[in-house]
This record gives C-alpha cells, sequence and structure tokens, in this order.
C-alpha cells in the first residue's frame, strides 16, 4: 500500500527537520507550531494548513515547494 498524501509530506517534513540537526520542540519554537503539531504532521496524521507550511519552511530556512516535492495524488 503507497503512502497518503499527509504521509509523504510528513516524511518530507521529519528529513528536513533532522537534515537542519532540530528537534520538534526547536521546530516548533521558531516556527511558532506546537512541537504536538509537528508530531502529528510528522507522523503523518494531520495535513498542514498553508500557514502552517509557510512557516515551517521559514523557520528550516527553505522554500516551501520543497517540503512538498515528490509528492503527488
Amino acid at each position: 500500500m503507497s503512502a497518503t498524501l499527509p504521509e509523504r509530506f510528513g516524511e518530507n517534513l521529519r528529513k528536513a527537520r533532522e537534515r537542519s540537526q532540530m528537534t520538534q520542540v526547536e521546530l516548533g519554537r521558531l516556527s511558532g507550531v506546537s512541537p504536538t503539531a509537528i508530531c502529528r504532521l510528522e507522523a503523518g496524521r494531520r495535513e498542514p494548513r498553508l500557514r502552517t507550511l509557510v512557516a515551517l519552511a521559514h523557520a528550516l530556512d527553505m522554500k516551501a515547494s520543497d517540503l512538498i516535492r515528490g509528492i503527488q495524488p
């Protein structure tokens, strides 16, 4: 079974966060997104709103498009 869109986004987010050597708490502090929400996003249990996507990308010093790269319906 293939991964869902939220699961694929979550994997991209986790990889980007780990490349930046940040914890979920650190990313939360920089982005204004709660660590609990980041955990849910990374687990594929939640889809990000546009504002959340942009805030996370900014905190990770990357383009929002990089976080959704390779995600197709």
